[in-house]
């Protein structure tokens, strides 16, 4: 297996991963919510919403430097 399918897996991985945890976040109830038409405001994150907050975050840097990595190494 060369390193370049490595990246390729962990690109596939961090982003299957990173959709469902995006998707697991539900800060507004409905469409409305996210339009503007809900009044409440969130400010802090407590519990799992903030692991899955930060596992989104560390993902999302995985994914970008998979990303990278994937097109400065040359392929073999």
């Amino acid at each position: 297996m060369s390193t370049l399918s490595v990246y390729n897996y962990i690109t596939i991985a961090s982003m299957i991963l990173m959709t469902i945890l995006i998707l697991a976040q539900t800060r507004g109830a409905s469409l409305g919510a996210g339009l503007g038409g809900a009044g409440e405001i969130n400010t802090e994150r407590r519990g799992t919403d903030k692991t899955i907050y930060q596992l989104t975050i560390i993902l999302a840097i995985i994914f970008a430097g998979s990303l990278i990595l994937g097109v400065v190494i040359p392929n073999k």
